[in-house]
Formats: C-alpha cells, sequence, structure tokens
C-alpha cells in the first residue's frame, strides 16, 4: 500500500475535479500548475470528471472547480474553491498547519489516492 502519512510529503495530493467543457476549468489549470511550483511537498493532479468517471465514482461535484486535499490518513478538504491563486495558496498554507484535522476517507476518495500514483498521466507537473 502506498504511504500518504503527511500532508507535507509527495505522497499528499491535491486533486483538481474539473470537466474539459468548462472555461472556469481551463483558466483554473494554469492556477493550479503555478501553485503546484510553490508547493513541491505535494502531488498535484487533474481529473477530468468525465473522462475519468471511472475514478470519480461517487464523488459528489456541484460546481467547478472542486478540490480534493487528501493523503492516506484521510481528507483535508472536498469542496468548491474560489479560483484564485491566492486562495488556494493560503488553503494549502493552512491545511499544513499542525493539529490540522482529517474526515474519515470515504471509499471512492481512498480508491482515488491508490490508484493516482500508477496514472502519471494526470499529475501536474511543475
Amino acid at each position: 500500500m502506498t504511504d500518504f502519512t503527511s500532508l507535507q510529503t509527495p505522497t499528499s495530493w491535491v486533486i483538481c475535479l474539473c470537466a474539459d467543457w468548462c472555461g472556469l476549468c481551463h483558466d483554473y489549470r494554469r492556477v493550479l500548475e503555478a501553485i503546484a511550483v510553490r508547493h513541491p511537498g505535494l502531488r498535484f493532479a487533474w481529473l477530468d470528471i468525465e473522462d475519468q468517471a471511472d475514478l470519480v465514482g461517487d464523488l459528489d461535484i456541484e460546481t467547478f472547480p472542486t478540490l480534493l486535499v487528501a493523503d492516506e490518513e484521510g481528507v483535508h478538504f472536498l469542496g468548491p474553491l474560489t479560483p484564485h491563486a491566492e486562495t488556494l495558496s493560503r488553503l494549502l498554507t493552512s491545511l499544513q498547519e499542525p493539529g490540522t484535522q482529517r474526515t474519515r476517507h470515504e471509499p471512492v476518495t481512498h480508491r482515488l489516492l491508490q490508484v493516482l500514483p500508477a496514472l502519471p498521466g494526470l499529475w501536474l507537473m511543475p
């Protein structure tokens, strides 16, 4: 099993759940790539919820962009986020604070984190 023990390790993920047809998502991808450079201790992935529907499973995506920030221990954040670089950067910084709470993984989020390491084509490389 892959070890996802700390948000500060490269096995912690920031996953953007978007759709190819969404113009906001296209713009946000550049933001996410820029933030990835500023947070080299995290892995970033881009998942089109339609093209990778089998990976997204039953995750409830109501609006774009939706972000999943998680590690093996649980989910740090799952929800929509204002599509601004500083908002995402502040969120990621705050989640690295000691004592940050996680929620328990649903089976779909846990499976997603187990599958992502084998799918480097979905990773955003800074």
